[in-house]
């Protein structure tokens, strides 16, 4: 049975789009035939992330306005052969779209796939609401930062109040030493902000910052603490 995992965040930076990304890698690794949706409507990022940026041709908002029928805007990642994104529109978009709108691009594409990773827009906009309409399970990523935790536990509350009851929390980008010193909250405190269970936890690596940015998904590279925390990461989402 398919299922729509949302991946969101109170504020922006906190790593959504990389662990969409890596993510979506580690499904197709174990046999699941994956998509990627970026609903970051005017801030597209997930194709960069994927280094797919050339192959963007339709992208979400043609399907969702009746451009383009959902296969044109399906971008296959040459490398797995299960794999997909959608990318989101590159700037502004006027045209009208509804949550009806994406709960059906969603039932259309369980037909097809077994995960459907969902990449929303950070904070409680309109769009974060689109993007989390047809969700079955969701991830909010927050850092050990009090405006963060702050943030993801506000999202956290509203993704409760829309029905969406598999919830649960990462805490990205982690500094062991502030956090050990006090100078930045440590999981016990954002554990008690937190009403959901925690996850998992990635601390700060040079690495994954230059993985982004070179469009190689650090889950490229096995046998590192890293793909090994991503797998242990996943194996709770899959609970």
């Amino acid at each position: 049975m398919s299922e729509i995992i949302l991946f969101a965040s109170g504020k922006g930076g906190t790593g959504k789009t990389m662990f969409v990304a890596n993510m979506g890698i580690l499904l197709v690794g174990r046999g699941y035939k994956t998509v990627l949706l970026d609903l970051d409507m005017g801030l597209r990022n997930l194709d960069l992330y994927m280094g797919l940026e050339n192959n963007i041709v339709y992208n979400i908002m043609d399907v969702l306005s009746g451009i383009c029928r959902v296969s044109k805007a399906l971008i296959k990642d040459t490398r797995y052969e299960d794999l997909y994104i959608m990318a989101a529109s590159p700037g502004i978009d006027d045209r009208d779209i509804t949550p009806l709108h994406v709960e059906i691009l969603c039932e259309k594409l369980k037909k097809e796939f077994d995960y459907i990773l969902i990449d929303a827009p950070a904070g409680m906009s309109e769009g974060f609401i689109n993007s989390a309409v047809a969700a079955d399970k969701a991830i909010v990523l927050t850092e050990a930062e009090y405006a963060s935790v702050r943030n993801a536990e506000t999202v956290d509350e509203y993704l409760a109040k829309m029905g969406i009851y598999k919830r649960a929390y990462i805490v990205n980008k982690v500094h062991a030493d502030l956090m050990a010193k006090g100078y930045v909250p440590d999981f016990e405190i954002i554990s008690e902000k937190m009403k959901t269970r925690m996850i998992g936890a990635m601390q700060y690596d040079d690495n994954i910052y230059i993985s982004t940015n070179m469009g190689i998904p650090i889950v490229m590279k096995k046998d590192t603490y890293i793909y090994r925390n991503f797998n242990n990461i996943l194996d709770r989402i899959m609970v």
